[in-house]
């Protein structure tokens, strides 16, 4: 039997977005001439030779023949679509049932890229006026209603035949059909390129801080999804039910103002959203049937990296973190309950969140519940907000990064969070900062937590947290004379203040200061201060304070497209009589990644089944190939996994009791990484 997916083998189209059943039904038909395929073509009656452009074709008409019931004879393929002299052919059309020579929707596959199909799409529903259009290269697929000449809004589908376009817009949604048409699943699309769609479409011409003005639409319909999914006989509002731009505009801003309330501290309470009815309209129908709520913060979080990239993030050196790379981290760290930790470069606050997600599982199991998608709108154990609450924090110097944060973070946290904006490196000046009304109106929640945890009342430079996680931002040099001269570790051979240090050296010493004796840490940094004989004097300091757990050597594209600096994770437990006995020689767990995640152009790479399918996890999202952790019980066991087994057999304080010493077990985990202590 012909392998379908063997047609698509680098080429930009796919079949991922049709059912098993669809593309099964494909492949049955399938004959060889030779080595090359044909099918019969329904609507053509006879044989055609399958390519991949074809291929998707067929699959799409026998989708509006079995699943939309369209029938055959309102269907035409290579439809021909007059330009004056010129005449170009449409790849499928669908003709309105009233009249069988007027053009109703109108199918491209031709263009593999979507920005392409969609200029296709528009220039032939201006020639007939066709009122829908459908583009898709099998992998992605996007639904279009011409609203007018020269109107093009996103659409959630097309209406089955015995619809009209009203009829499907009008219907009541809820929370349950959000789950079940959900765009970024049947779709495979991201938020991002959605993102990019509004900002060909709209954004970019609109006159309006595009950052700010997404933020909004997205609070908006994140509390949209939370209200519908607690009352799950509320209809959704965070949609275009056939209203006026105008009453769009008005019910959007409406459920803005509402979200303000439920999630203060991120947004101004006088603030209003600024994009025009009609630019809203534009980017309202282009979400309204995304759904946020999930477990994987990668489908938010992606949108906002992309967004901050184009502003002040990127040249900071300080990128959000792969979500793969922190759950790692969290894996090795086994934080518990009990155990309260800090993000001090927190950009959106994956490692907090995604904390929170391993200790709530062990809350779940710890009682005997079966575990939860996380990231939801339902209800947690009171034991799970009390956790939040208590024992997670976050700081960062960058206030775009913080309000995405703290939306995610309340989110998660239920209505709790202890995000704050702070300089983490210049504590000197949080005795300044935090005398500001407006500071303390929306931070002293967290701050009074925060407070608790310092090792000496009123002295903000050693804290007593069990964990600290971060990536710190690695480029650029601090040269502030004030914040330089409060570090060992910014001193010269002779004990004189040098006149710059990079970012991330100060945040290594800074981040010993939040811990207590026993607690741990793990920090991403530069490869270079593990090997070069410059930095000689950081990894002394570090080993004075601190057992060196592990290190982790990140692939090259880990971080790209930002930047190609070749990073590790490294893992430290601050030496303790009870949790962590000084030892002068001990073993360090090394590692090196090898399945690198993404490609060199930093798009991420997909793990595939033995069918040649994307593989997806329990929720239904594609999973990164890498080689960090097992995905679910769906990929194989990984360095967490292995590091796990030799924190056992050292006995390790947050992973039970110590074992023999395995010599040859130990050398095979060593290797890729030159520390040089």
């Amino acid at each position: 039997m012909y392998e379908l997916n063997n047609l698509f083998t680098n080429t930009k189209y796919s079949a991922s977005i049709f059912t098993h059943d669809e593309t099964s039904r494909l492949t049955d038909a399938i004959t060889l001439k030779g080595h090359t395929p044909y099918v019969r073509c329904t609507i053509r009656s006879k044989d055609i030779r399958l390519t991949p452009e074809e291929a998707v074709r067929q699959l799409f008409v026998n989708r509006l023949i079995h699943e939309y019931g369209y029938p055959a004879e309102r269907i035409s393929l290579e439809h021909p679509i007059h330009f004056g002299r010129e005449t170009k052919r449409a790849d499928i059309v669908i003709f309105a049932k009233e009249n069988t020579e007027s053009e109703y929707i109108i199918v491209e596959v031709k263009k593999p890229n979507s920005r392409e199909g969609k200029e296709q799409l528009r220039s032939y529903c201006q020639a007939t006026g066709a009122i829908m259009g459908v583009w898709t290269n099998g992998q992605e697929i996007s639904f279009y209603h011409r609203k007018d000449p020269n109107i093009f809004e996103n659409i959630p589908d097309i209406p089955i035949a015995s619809q009209k376009l009203p009829d499907m817009l009008n219907k009541p949604k809820y929370f349950a059909d959000l789950v079940k048409d959900d765009k970024l699943k049947d779709g495979n699309k991201s938020l991002t390129s959605l993102i990019r769609e509004m900002e060909d479409e709209v954004l970019a011409n609109a006159g309006v801080d595009v950052f700010e003005e997404v933020f909004k639409i997205i609070y908006a319909k994140l509390y949209d999804e939370l209200q519908s999914k607690r009352d799950e006989k509320r209809t959704l509002k965070f949609r275009n039910y056939g209203d006026t731009d105008q009453d769009l505009k008005t019910n959007i801003q409406a459920l803005f103002d509402s979200a303000k309330k439920k999630w203060p501290g991120v947004f101004d309470e006088n603030s209003q959203i600024a994009l025009t009815p009609s630019h809203l309209a534009v980017c309202i129908s282009t979400l309204e049937n995304v759904k946020l709520f999930n477990s994987n913060l990668d489908v938010v979080d992606e949108a906002f990296e992309y967004l901050m990239s184009k502003s002040q993030k990127g040249e900071k050196g300080q990128f959000f973190t792969p979500r793969y790379v922190i759950d790692m981290c969290v894996k090795m760290l086994n934080p518990s309950e009990h155990e309260s930790m800090i993000d001090t470069a927190a950009g959106s606050c994956g490692f907090p969140v995604h904390t929170m997600f391993h200790v709530w599982g062990n809350i779940y199991d710890r009682k005997g519940l079966p575990r939860i998608d996380l990231f939801t709108a339902k209800k947690k154990e009171p034991e799970c907000g009390d956790y939040v609450h208590d024992k997670v924090f976050a700081i960062d110097f960058d206030e775009k990064a913080v309000r995405v944060a703290r939306i995610l973070n309340l989110i998660a946290g239920d209505g709790k969070t202890n995000v704050m904006h702070l300089n983490t490196l210049d504590y000197a000046d949080w005795r300044n900062v935090t005398k500001s009304q407006q500071w303390i109106d929306t931070y002293n929640e967290g701050w009074r937590g925060l407070r608790a945890l310092r090792q000496v009342k009123d002295d903000n430079k050693h804290f007593l947290f069990d964990i600290v996680m971060a990536n710190p931002p690695f480029a650029g040099d601090v040269k502030e004379s004030r914040i330089i001269s409060r570090y060992e570790l910014a001193k010269d051979s002779k004990g004189r203040n040098v006149s710059k240090i990079g970012r991330d050296i100060l945040f290594i010493e800074r981040n010993l200061q939040f811990l207590k004796p026993g607690g741990r840490m793990a920090i991403i940094l530069p490869q270079g201060r593990f090997n070069n004989s410059s930095d000689k004097y950081i990894r002394d300091f570090i080993a004075e304070q601190c057992r060196i757990l592990a290190v982790v050597g990140l692939h090259g594209n880990v971080f790209k497209p930002h930047t190609g600096t070749k990073t590790s994770v490294l893992f430290v437990q601050k030496w303790d009589k009870d949790l962590c006995p000084y030892r002068e020689d001990y073993p360090v767990f090394f590692a090196t990644m090898t399945k690198p995640g993404k490609d060199n152009s930093g798009e991420k790479i997909y793990c595939r089944g033995e069918n040649g399918e994307f593989l997806r996890d329990n929720h239904k999202h594609l999973i990164v190939e890498h080689d960090l952790y097992n995905h679910e019980g769906l990929t194989h066991d990984g360095i967490a996994e292995a590091f796990i087994e030799f924190a056992k057999r050292e006995g390790l304080s947050f992973f039970g009791e110590a074992r023999p010493f395995d010599e040859e077990y130990y050398g095979s985990l060593m290797g890729g990484l030159d520390l040089k202590l």
